[in-house]
């Protein structure tokens, strides 16, 4: 067998140990150094490899951004922002019809912008959004598909630590990346605003009975509390995309200060901020064992030549860029069905970027890499969701524990279709990802 067919071979294997469940960190690290051995007939080449995998991984300055955002997410949870942003939402549109659950999606998408992860951001504001939505009537199928869909702004928003892992491994821009991905994030949230009213047009009795406007002063009352959070993102994203500070000095700052709203609002009592540090931990162990494992498994790809020969082969054949492209966000949605956004990134953009910047798109790489990272991602937030084995329904279903799988199923089809329709739209209009190359 051929090092080229051997490669490409290991990937069903792949799939198949994560369809059996095994932690996709060690699936790759374990196919990876056997992929090593079995290509160089004896254990020295892996031994080498994971002598050296480790710090040659982990000495990159620009990971240490992860546990900062996460400990920003972190503390940002212990402190209630997630509950204050939903009740600014909720007093603002509360009133009106499938207000709520507009409300909280923008909520979502505000946690995210100080989470940057989606399963993250879903299960906090679950908590949050979920009784509240059914205490004002609306309709299991329709509070849970909503939730769903606004989780996977965690994604896209910025900052977000997978576009982090993407700027990474494609040599861009840490800043210029988050400044790209705002705008279709912010076209996100008005696309499921929309797929909620199109859904309570086909199901009139989804968002219970309307209430009374909230007092102006409620609102203000309901605004002011959101400053934290505000304050915060304009900081560091305003900071990071500025040029004041590195995105890991962001990062830290952010951290610092999101720790101290928290604790000024009581939410680091009682060991709320030993908590929140050990679920940073964790989580940084858990991300950081995946970045090891997709570490190796890449470099026995590497050591086979496959990301070089794929490329040459598809680029040799003449087939369309579009028709390759095509291709692969398909993969993205099927995968990410059953796996996890950095998990997919981590494994699967090694292979697909020689191929990406080896075909003729009109752009030059910088372009491209914000053009391509940013329809990944909105991809991989439609996996996430896509009935039946999206990641966030199981999420939401695990915390809400009513509504029958079906009925979220039936209601979260909208939310796929607005997204289809913004990866047309940045499709037919790269220039809604390209902005910051023009005001940069």
């Amino acid at each position: 067998m051929s090092d080229f067919a051997l490669a490409l071979g290991s990937f069903p294997l792949l799939l198949l140990l994560i369809f059996l469940r095994a932690p996709i960190g060690l699936a790759m690290l374990v196919l990876g150094a056997g992929g090593l051995w079995a290509l160089s007939g004896s254990p020295q080449l892996w031994l080498a490899k994971m002598k050296n995998e480790g710090v040659s991984t982990f000495a990159n300055y620009e990971l240490s951004v992860i546990p900062m955002f996460l400990l920003m997410g972190q503390f940002a949870t212990q402190g209630g922002m997630s509950r204050a942003l939903f009740r600014a939402a909720d007093a603002l549109i509360g009133h009106r019809r499938g207000g709520v659950a507009m409300a909280a999606i923008g909520a979502c998408a505000g946690f995210g912008a100080i989470c940057g992860s989606s399963l993250a951001t879903a299960a906090t504001m679950s908590r949050v959004a979920l009784p509240e939505m059914k205490a004002a009537g609306y309709s299991g199928a329709l509070s849970t598909a909503a939730l769903a869909a606004g989780g996977t702004l965690g994604i896209l928003i910025p900052p977000s630590i997978v576009l982090v892992i993407f700027a990474i491994l494609t040599e861009q821009n840490i800043a210029t990346l988050f400044a790209a991905a705002l705008l279709p994030g912010l076209l996100a949230v008005a696309g499921y605003g929309c797929a909620v009213r199109v859904y309570l047009w086909r199901h009139p009795g989804a968002a219970g009975h309307p209430r009374a406007a909230s007092p102006w002063s409620a609102r203000r009352a309901a605004l002011w509390a959101t400053w934290p959070v505000v304050t915060i993102f304009a900081l560091v994203v305003g900071g990071i995309y500025g040029g004041i500070f590195s995105p890991t000095e962001g990062a830290a700052i952010g951290a610092a200060l999101t720790g101290l709203a928290a604790w000024a609002s009581g939410g680091l009592r009682d060991g709320g901020w030993i908590t929140a540090l050990r679920e940073t931990a964790q989580t940084t162990g858990m991300v950081f064992f995946i970045i090891l494992g997709a570490a190796v498994y890449n470099g026995f790809l590497g050591f086979a030549r496959l990301p070089q020969e794929l490329a040459e082969l598809i680029v040799g054949q003449g087939i369309s860029p579009w028709l390759v492209l095509g291709a692969m966000l398909v993969l993205y949605l099927v995968l990410g069905c059953f796996m996890d956004s950095l998990s997919m990134i981590l494994l699967t953009l090694p292979t697909f970027w020689p191929i990406v910047v080896g075909l003729d798109f009109g752009m030059d790489p910088q372009a491209l890499a914000l053009w391509f990272g940013v329809l990944v991602l909105i991809v991989v937030e439609v996996g996430l969701i896509t009935p039946p084995v999206g990641l966030n329904l199981f999420v939401i279903a695990a915390i809400e524990g009513e509504t029958p799988a079906p009925q979220t199923w039936r209601a979260v089809v909208w939310f796929v279709a607005a997204d289809l329709l913004r990866v047309a739209l940045i499709l037919a209009l790269p220039a809604l990802t390209l902005l910051p190359l023009w005001f940069g």
